[in-house]
């Protein structure tokens, strides 16, 4: 097949998304199918910046909410012209949110569309779009139009299926989230420099926050939790990978509570350097929190995490509590309890051992239930049924 992958957003990017992109088109390669991405980094950087990106900026400006719906709108309409170009291309096309399913409405190509969460709900949790507003209510009504729209519907957990379902009736098809096993198998990466690239003290135990920086993800937490960590293990850094608009209030706290020396910003890291990063942590902190309805799905850096064989603790919010059996290949606590969350930490510091033997359980978990391979022979599946379906309407 001649499989198109579509989105709005950049690609690639920091995010979930991305990565599942980009892990998709590695196992359908791997099955010899012809695979390419749609996105809106392919555009013209002039039309982009001109069309796409400063009228919502200016918008923004004067009503909250408004940039939101101008900006995802005009990408739309920039992915649906180049899409018209191309459609003769491709079999089939794989939209990975709402506006590019909306965009390949009238392409005649069949569409699948993946849904990776709540597209209201995350753009009102992350500040972009005020609750209850008329563009809450309108995107709420294109979500409706997109899932009904699409020939088949994938969602990455169950929560999200149940949530189509409610709005629009559809019964999607749940494909949990997925990595590529052997890319994170440390016993295959060099480790011996990553610490010095990222400047990360070499004598110090490290926890690692692989997150973007926005609400729903919880990247506060594991700052406020430290200090009762270095009560009893002084010798540990919190190291963040990630950007996104919790940046600020985490370097407030780190300012407010003295942790300059024990807490590492490192920004947006490189998908490709994350795998190592992985590599040489002690724990890796998931800790995500329900925001505005928006809760975790199968989380991706949760999944490469636990392929890394570092032991993972995470919020017991959504999906996490679908891949995470607690104390058994993982920790899971109670979302916002700081004091869990310290006391999780340092269980594991406390027994190194015992972090051995959920990270051992968890890769273990990882080969034999989230290859990529095995989630690219099933979306192959539903490419096939979109385009019978297809076939069978003319």
């Amino acid at each position: 097949m001649k499989i198109l992958l579509s989105t709005i957003f950049d690609y690639p990017h920091e995010g979930g998304l991305s990565t599942h992109v980009s892990t998709l088109k590695s196992g359908l390669e791997a099955r010899g199918h012809h695979v390419d991405v749609l996105s809106f980094t392919e555009l013209n950087p002039i039309i982009r910046k001109a069309y796409a990106q400063a009228p919502g900026f200016i918008a923004s400006k004067f009503k909250p909410g408004a940039g939101q719906v101008m900006n995802d709108q005009n990408r739309m309409t920039l992915i649906q012209k180049h899409l018209n170009r191309i459609k003769q291309e491709y079999d089939v096309v794989n939209t990975q949110d709402v506006y590019a399913t909306l965009a390949a409405e009238a392409s005649g190509i069949p569409v699948v569309e993946t849904v990776h969460g709540y597209y209201s709900f995350e753009a009102i949790s992350r500040g972009a779009i005020q609750e209850g507003s008329k563009e809450d209510e309108l995107i709420r009504e294109r979500e409706k139009k997109a899932y009904s729209l699409a020939a088949e519907v994938v969602t990455v957990d169950q929560r999200i299926k149940d949530y189509v379902y409610k709005m629009a009736g559809i019964e999607a098809t749940s494909i949990k989230n997925f990595i590529d096993v052997e890319d994170f198998d440390p016993k295959k990466l060099d480790l011996s420099t990553i610490k010095d690239e990222f400047n990360i003290p070499k004598d110090k135990k490290m926890l690692f926050v692989p997150r973007r920086m926005t609400e729903k993800n919880g990247v506060i937490y594991p700052t406020l939790a430290l200090n009762k960590v270095l009560a009893k293990h002084p010798d540990t850094v919190l190291v963040y990978a990630g950007t996104g608009e919790q940046m600020p209030a985490i370097k407030n706290e780190v300012e407010k509570q003295g942790l300059d020396e024990n807490v590492l910003l490192l920004g947006t890291v490189p998908h490709e350097k994350m795998k190592y990063l992985y590599g040489v942590s002690d724990i890796v902190l998931v800790p995500s929190i329900h925001s505005y309805g928006v809760e975790e799905a199968t989380s991706i850096s949760a999944l490469e995490a636990m392929g890394s064989s570092s032991p993972v603790i995470a919020g017991a919010v959504g999906g996490l509590k679908e891949i995470i059996h607690d104390h058994q290949d993982g920790l899971l606590v109670e979302e916002r309890d700081t004091e869990a969350l310290s006391d999780a930490i340092i269980e594991i510091l406390d027994a190194p051992e015992f972090g051995e033997k959920l990270a051992q359980n968890a890769r273990r978990k990882i080969v034999q239930e989230y290859s990529h391979l095995f989630a690219a022979e099933k979306y192959e599946q539903i490419y096939e049924k979109a385009i019978k379906g297809k076939t069978a309407a003319r």
